[in-house]
Formats: structure tokens, C-alpha cells, sequence
């Protein structure tokens, strides 16, 4: 974990890194994802008709990847002082490759820039969601947060 005791002291952390818990990515949530976002392709919902596809079994929607990336990376930087912490956005994703079904995924997060803004200071990091026993990533993401100071 990354800690600060406040949105001016990071700065001071930029290039440091923090890795999160492990996270199943079972196939319920798969289809809970499948029904909010109205994405119920095979690949992701068909178990039989998966087993002989590409992937060998039903996989997580990118997106479902991505979306837990709050989850995910919760706790690996903690900064106080602050009256909220926003989503800005961010500049780059890449799906590098698929989460089966019942694969555990983790998140390292990287502090990659940190530069004050009006409203407080406007945090960059890269994000990688690992997938246990692969030696390639799910993702890799490029986030911004804005830190705003109490």
C-alpha cells in the first residue's frame, strides 16, 4: 500500500508501486454483467458451446474486467485529507487477454504523475490487472484521479 497524508504529498510517490488481493471472477457475476449491460454473446454466457471454442471456456467481458478496476485496486493508495476522490477518466486501455471463468485476478497500480490542478491534484496511474498463473496481463490501464484536498 501507498499512503500519503495528504493530496500535496503525492508527488512524492510517483514511480511507486502497490499489488492488490486476488479476486475470483466467478461466472454468475459474468452473467449478472451479461444482463446490466445487455452483452449476452456465447463466449460469455454458453458454457457447452464455449468449451469447444476459442477460449476453451466462457470468459469475462472485457468491460466487466475494467469495471472492477475500483474494486480491485481499493486500498492501494490511500490518501488523507481529502473531501473526495473522482474518477477523471482515462487516457489508455488495452485487453490483453481474456479472464476465464473462475480465473483469480489481481491489480498492480502504479503512481505515475501527480500534478496540482485548481480543484486539487490530478493523479496518473497505470494499472495492470494480473491473472493468476499467466504470465500475461488481462489489462492495462491508463487512469487519471483527482484528489481534492478537505
Amino acid at each position: 500500500m501507498i499512503r500519503v497524508a495528504s493530496p500535496a504529498d503525492l508527488p512524492g510517490v510517483v514511480g511507486q508501486s502497490a499489488t492488490g488481493a486476488w479476486f475470483e471472477i466467478d461466472q454468475d457475476r459474468i452473467a449478472a454483467f451479461a444482463e446490466a449491460t445487455e452483452d449476452r454473446q456465447w463466449i460469455h454466457l454458453d458454457r457447452d458451446r464455449a468449451a469447444s471454442g476459442p477460449f476453451g471456456g466462457t470468459i469475462a467481458h472485457g468491460y466487466l474486467t475494467l469495471s472492477l478496476l475500483p474494486h480491485l485496486a481499493s486500498g492501494l493508495l490511500e490518501v488523507g485529507g481529502v473531501a473526495m476522490a473522482v474518477n477523471y477518466g482515462l487516457d489508455a486501455v488495452r485487453f490483453l487477454q481474456p479472464v476465464r471463468a473462475g480465473a483469480r485476478v489481481r491489480a498492480v497500480t502504479e503512481v505515475r504523475s501527480a500534478e496540482p490542478v485548481a480543484q486539487g491534484m490530478r493523479v496518473g496511474m497505470r494499472t495492470t490487472v494480473e491473472i493468476e498463473g499467466s504470465e500475461r496481463p488481462a489489462l492495462v490501464a491508463e487512469t487519471i484521479a483527482l484528489y481534492v484536498p478537505e
